[in-house]
């Protein structure tokens, strides 16, 4: 089902024009128009889902063979030094768009890009009562 004001319905069912790099009856795979690196890419599901709390199973097993599938390809078209996997759910987490999508970033040695975070430092006792509590 799309969702008739999501840019992302809009780009992924062909409405809006992108630079497609793959496509199937699922998937849209396009050049970031604001890329972090040369060659930054979006997976786009056809059918709409706000973010991975709300993508069917089925289709997420599916976005990551193609992400797999895209990264190979990518580091062997060009010749990125690693790749960047990244998807981001909620406003907190830095998702723009309500549509699930995952980013593919090529990384070039010095590229200048920094996407990191400052380790925590938690206790023995704080990281068990996190365990306790996710695994309940």
């Amino acid at each position: 089902m799309k969702k008739g004001d999501c840019i992302f319905c809009k780009i992924a069912g062909g409405e809006i024009p992108s630079k497609t790099l793959y496509e199937d009856e699922s998937f849209r795979v396009i050049l970031d128009l604001g890329p972090a690196t040369k060659g930054h890419a979006l997976i786009l599901p056809k059918e709409h889902a706000k973010d991975i709390y709300e993508l069917p199973q089925e289709t997420a097993s599916e976005v990551f063979v193609l992400a797999k599938k895209m990264a190979v390809r990518m580091v062997e078209k060009l010749h990125c030094d690693g790749l960047n996997v990244v998807q981001n759910n909620g406003e907190a987490a830095g998702q723009t768009v309500p549509h699930f999508h995952i980013h593919l970033i090529p990384r070039y040695q010095n590229d200048g890009q920094i996407i990191n975070w400052t380790p925590g430092k938690p206790s023995q006792e704080e990281l068990e009562a996190v365990r306790v509590l996710i695994s309940e």
